[in-house]
């Protein structure tokens, strides 16, 4: 009874012990994730820019930000509900207005406070998103993506709880690049340094390049962004089948209406 005695408090004293440098780990991985946020530059948006190109959630003073905030709780909720990190926003074909309904996105979960966000600027060949939001873009996606540019390089922090990776320079051979080996480490690392709760990466148009189908293995869930009177049926009805059959797909976004009601 005296060794079964002395086996079990050894036993406990290990176990204390590696609970001990498992709380110290995850105190050290939290210490520097903040450091991370906390060294990233500030953005700076230029105002008019947010008002030209309709970024409507950053201080929601538009009534039209009431339908971005009302997608934004239930993208929220279902990422949540499956543990879900990471969301493409997509379109059939260019000026649907992809990087609109993510760069608002993106704003909008901004105000949720217990919730940190990325927004990646992947649309490769035609890089929006800098120019949206009148900033340059501080350093290229293309050698972020292959390892030679640091985080603190590449994204701009807003707030507390919301980075922006832009981009400045197109991507020749943008596919390749996106479902390469590299690049998977890339992403993995910037989840494991920065620890964002979501993750919205702004993708070019499905129908113009595979670069979707290229990175599609590389995300949770997918919103596909229609153009009303522009995108047809047709071309709504192939991208969503072929997203639905590859990944999760959260919904579609109808933008540009012109028919609306009062929020």
């Amino acid at each position: 009874m005296e060794q079964i005695s002395t086996s079990l408090q050894e036993t406990l004293r290990f176990q204390s012990a590696d609970r001990l440098a498992e709380q110290a780990i995850q105190a050290c991985t939290r210490l520097g994730r903040e450091i991370t946020w906390e060294n990233l530059l500030p953005l700076e948006p230029d105002p008019e820019k947010i008002i030209e190109n309709r970024i409507v959630t950053i201080d929601r003073s538009d009534p039209a930000h009431a339908p971005f905030d009302m997608m934004r709780t239930r993208v929220l909720q279902m990422m949540r509900q499956n543990s879900w990190t990471s969301v493409a926003i997509t379109s059939p074909t260019a000026s649907c207005g992809a990087s609109l309904v993510a760069l608002n996105l993106a704003f909008s979960l901004a105000h949720q406070q217990d919730c940190r966000t990325l927004l990646v600027d992947l649309n490769l060949k035609r890089p929006d998103i800098g120019d949206m939001l009148g900033v340059k873009a501080p350093a290229s996606m293309e050698e972020f993506l292959k390892g030679n540019v640091p985080i603190h390089d590449i994204f701009l922090r807003y707030g507390a709880n919301l980075a922006i990776a832009p981009n400045h320079q197109a991507v020749e051979f943008s596919a390749e690049l996106l479902q390469s080996l590299e690049t998977a480490k890339v992403l993995q690392d910037l989840q494991q340094r920065m620890g964002p709760d979501i993750i919205v990466f702004d993708m070019p148009p499905m129908l113009s390049s595979d670069d979707v189908t290229a990175f599609l293995p590389s995300v949770d869930c997918a919103v596909l962004v229609a153009a009303a009177e522009y995108s047809t049926a047709d071309e709504v009805d192939r991208c969503e089948r072929y997203l639905s059959e590859r990944t999760n797909m959260l919904g579609v976004v109808l933008n540009k209406c012109r028919y609306c009601t009062d929020y």
